[in-house]
């Protein structure tokens, strides 16, 4: 029975809980008697010996708080790394766009898919001044249209975060390239709103819903670096073991995407879509900016702070 925990099999554990049983039974009755202070003490430390090999932790219930505020940014500590690859890449590939498109407006077309926006909408957007205002133009739509419209963004956002995540596995190359084919059709769609007095309202349609949408976007991408990381250097484990051990933080990565993806399908929705004005609607993306910063600066400032000791079992 001196065995580690780990190390006893079912019978010897089963024999060790009757053991268990009866010591403890023997001490409560020499306990009520009170004789013999040294046969006590002992039988206690046999009962106390077993019972810290016979307990079993018990499965906390993790709140979405402690999700968020507790496990989630030590994930975020972790991957900051690969996070500033994903953002460096998009931002790369925004700058691209908009150069190619600036350098030869034909290529528009290639950057920008048909499944984006039609070809021929695209091209009145391109030539036409008052096409653009007409786009951004604030008006509003009925509920159910919003209503909608919300959950096509929201499912389609979700879809392509999580093929972001999932190719991961295969090395992080169509991951990369989606990140950065995601930056180009930004960067030349930004190009053709950009050119004239119009870019204030652009933006003002753009940056709200882009920012939660572009984070999920890399919080999912991320997750996909981190399988592609345990695939390409394992180290001294297995692919197999380095990618189990990479799973959980990377589905964390991507259950946190979840609530920016659903933020940024409601602003595209019905904030997008409203007669809100264009200083309105720079002050709803500054909120979604000074949300997101607010809770990286608590993190950052929680995780500095010292850690008290679990004292949870002398309670046990």
């Amino acid at each position: 029975m001196e065995a580690a925990p780990g190390e006893l099999s079912f019978d010897d554990t089963r024999e060790l809980a009757q053991l268990y049983r009866i010591c403890a039974a023997q001490l409560a009755a020499m306990r009520s008697r009170g004789r013999d202070p040294e046969a006590i003490r002992y039988l206690n430390a046999l009962c106390v010996r077993a019972y810290t090999r016979l307990q079993v932790e018990p499965i906390q219930r993790r709140r979405l708080p402690d999700f968020f505020f507790a496990d989630f940014p030590k994930v975020l500590a972790a991957t900051a790394w690969l996070q500033l690859i994903v953002a460096a890449i998009t931002i790369g590939g925004a700058i691209a766009g908009a150069s190619i498109v600036s350098e030869n407006p034909a290529a528009l077309y290639d950057c920008i898919p048909a499944a984006f926006y039609p070809s021929a909408q695209l091209e009145t957007l391109k030539e036409s001044h008052e096409a653009r205002a007409d786009f951004l133009k604030h008006r509003s739509e009925e509920f159910g249209v919003k209503s909608i419209f919300s959950a096509s963004l929201f499912a389609h956002n979700l879809g392509v975060g999580i093929l972001s995540f999932a190719v991961g596995v295969l090395a992080g190359i169509p991951t990369l390239i989606l990140v950065f084919y995601n930056g180009l059709t930004l960067g030349a769609f930004a190009w053709v709103f950009s050119r004239d007095s119009l870019w204030p309202m652009f933006w003002a349609w753009m940056l709200p819903h882009a920012i939660p949408e572009l984070l999920g976007i890399t919080l999912c991408s991320t997750a996909g670096l981190m399988l592609a990381k345990a695939v390409i250097a394992p180290g001294r484990n297995s692919v197999r073991e380095a990618l189990t051990a990479a799973g959980r933080p990377a589905l964390e990565m991507v259950a946190a995407s979840v609530p920016l993806f659903i933020v940024a399908a409601f602003i595209e929705s019905f904030v997008r879509q409203s007669v809100l004005s264009t200083p309105a609607r720079f002050i709803a993306a500054g909120i979604a900016l000074a949300t997101i910063v607010s809770y990286v600066v608590y993190i950052t400032w929680q995780s500095r702070r010292p850690v008290p000791p679990d004292l949870s079992w002398l309670l046990r």
